[in-house]
């Protein structure tokens, strides 16, 4: 298979777990080859041993540009000063000067927000591993479900981004509006169908599991029964996807940041009054052993507001509201900075009138990442199948495991987004040299950080995994499983760093064919594969689920580090539409 070098924007965002676009065959079908027409620079010094940049390298760049007229006249040299917008990382801060400085302020919003987006899952898990492990088994079979359909739907709000950003960096500000309208209103439609689709299909699907008996009676019908509440809210949940993305593929990441925070906060509030009512919530025992408000008697407090409300909760259905309103929530506001402020691009009410053209081109891009996140959800499910075989202990630990290691992956995730802006943008300035060393940077970088969480994860797993869990039934069986099953996913860590720069990089060159078959390998061969021979043919139980997903990034690395030292990556080519040209290909 050859690398492809497909027209993907290279400073299209990518949403959670998709991968970009290959979009080279919709408008440019000259051009679905290695050798792209135009100049191609060839990285030549592998070996360079030097990973920053600096005057000598800027004064390359400037001199550059300034033939091809690649920057922006009045920038800065930082890209700093001069910008109108602080959020925006100008071309020059990211094709001169040092390397880490960009890969920094690129990567630490995305961080931030994935990890707020994690916080939804924590707090939920947290809660609800006070009201049973059932519960916190519960979420961990729901979620590939949910995440199936959200696939669908993902894939276009990342089309949305790469549009508004095309537009944005063409100065076509009524543009970048008009596509925003146009994925807002396509996602809407989308979302609403998805959210009825998945309401009618959650228990059926649910009850083809193979399933331990114990499973099928305590854990399966109560993923249900946070399901179905979750996909009648999906469309408020969609609302801020969009929005984020479209506002990512604007230049401003801060402010989804801040709206994620306020949607956040709102759920660590209303999730133990959701989940528990007034009847033993852990929140007021919490508050008791503080001691300036343990003087308030948050205990009497809960006993006085039970005996005038009766109220005992929802239980994990409780969970699935408080999300369902925070993220609405969030929806709200980030609907209000678009239509209603200056934020982002210039969006009206007129905009989302339905128009065939752009809805095509959404559909076009968003396609292919659609197919990929959804692929990425079945190996998900099957690999939930093939743990609900197990015990609920065992099923309990294996989400519970799940959940600390989607905070270790932050770090990782933030590199890889960040590392295909800045290949992309290197490579399209012809500095393919300074995109190669790039990669060894963040790919160093990532494998060094994610080697010294390892060694805190080993160390500290068990008073870590035991806070999620409370004195409930099958706790202690729980927390040793999912002991075992952090310790042994450690050992990935730091292919982790190393997998996730490497796919970034393929996907910032346009070679988004590459990453998704890196991605297929990792999932349905290392993972997939390796779990069900070493659980039904080789015997190992449990131990060969853990041992199984921790092949998965390891594989993942080994072929992508041996795939990028061909080198041929590095061949990209750039087109100048014409001024008929189609909206995708206006970039």
């Amino acid at each position: 298979m050859s690398d492809e070098p497909s027209k993907d924007s290279p400073e299209s965002p990518s949403e959670v777990g998709g991968t970009g676009s290959d979009t080279g065959s919709d408008t440019h079908t000259e051009s679905d080859s290695d050798s792209g027409p135009g100049p191609t620079e060839d990285t030549g010094d592998d070996g360079d041993p030097i990973d920053e940049t600096n005057g000598s390298d800027a004064a390359d760049d400037a001199s550059e540009r300034a033939t091809d007229g690649g920057s922006a006249g009045g920038a800065s040299g930082d890209g700093g000063p001069d910008d109108p917008s602080e959020d925006r990382v100008s071309e020059e801060s990211i094709t001169e000067g040092s390397l880490i400085r960009p890969l920094f302020h690129l990567a630490w919003p995305i961080v931030v927000i994935q990890l707020l987006q994690v916080m939804y899952n924590v707090v939920d898990t947290l809660y609800l591993g006070r009201l049973s492990a059932e519960a916190v088994g519960a979420i961990s079979l729901a979620f590939p479900l949910i995440f199936l359909l959200i696939a669908v739907a993902g894939g276009f709000t990342t089309a949305g981004a790469i549009l508004v950003a095309q537009y944005t960096g063409a100065d076509g500000d009524r543009s970048a509006g008009l596509v925003a309208g146009q994925t807002i209103f396509s996602v809407s439609v989308l979302s609403v169908l998805i959210g009825v689709a998945g309401y009618f299909y959650t228990r059926p699907a649910l009850e083809i599991l193979p399933s331990d008996p114990d499973t099928a009676a305590t854990v399966i019908p109560l993923a249900a029964d946070y399901m179905e509440i979750i996909f009648l809210g999906i469309p408020l949940m969609f609302g801020f996807f969009v929005f984020s993305a479209l506002m990512r593929g604007y230049g401003d990441t801060r402010t989804p940041m801040a709206v994620m925070v306020v949607s956040v906060f709102l759920n660590v509030l209303l999730d133990p009054f959701l989940i528990f009512g007034f009847s033993a919530n852990p929140l007021f025992e919490w508050l008791a052993a503080v001691p300036l408000v343990a003087a308030l008697d948050p205990v009497g407090i809960q006993e006085s507001l039970f005996a005038a409300t009766g109220f005992t909760g929802y239980g994990i259905e409780g969970a699935a509201m408080a999300t369902i309103f925070s993220r609405g929530v969030a929806t709200a506001i980030g609907l209000w900075l678009l239509f209603a402020t200056g934020l982002g691009p210039a969006v009206s009410v007129s905009h989302l009138r339905p128009d065939l053209g752009f809805i095509e081109d959404i559909f076009r891009l968003g396609l292919p990442s659609s197919v990929e996140q959804t692929t990425s959800a079945l190996a998900m499910i099957t690999l939930t199948a093939m743990v609900v075989t197990f015990s609920p202990p065992v099923v309990a630990a294996y989400g519970l495991g799940n959940r600390l290691i989607s905070l270790v992956f932050l770090p990782a995730m933030g590199l890889g987004r960040a590392i295909d802006t800045m290949v992309g943008q290197n490579l399209g300035a012809n500095r393919a040299d300074r995109a190669a060393r790039s990669v060894k940077l963040a790919a160093s970088t990532g494998a060094g950080v994610m080697f010294l969480v390892a060694l805190v994860a080993v160390t500290f797993t068990e008073p870590i995994v035991g806070a999620f869990l409370g004195d409930v039934p099958d706790a202690p069986a729980t927390v040793a499983y999912a002991v075992e099953y952090v310790q042994i996913r450690s050992v990935e860590f730091a292919f982790i760093g190393v997998s996730q720069v490497i796919l970034g990089a393929f996907r910032g060159a346009g070679n988004t064919k590459t990453a998704m078959v890196i991605s297929i390998l990792t999932l349905w061969v290392g993972r997939v594969a390796s779990v069900a021979y070493l659980v039904f043919v080789a015997g190992w139980g449990e131990t060969g689920i853990w041992v199984g997903m921790a092949l998965g990034n390891v594989l993942g690395a080994l072929v992508g580090v041996a795939w990028f030292a061909r080198g041929t990556w590095t061949e990209r080519y750039i087109d100048d539409p014409a001024p008929d040209v189609d909206p995708v290909g206006d970039d």
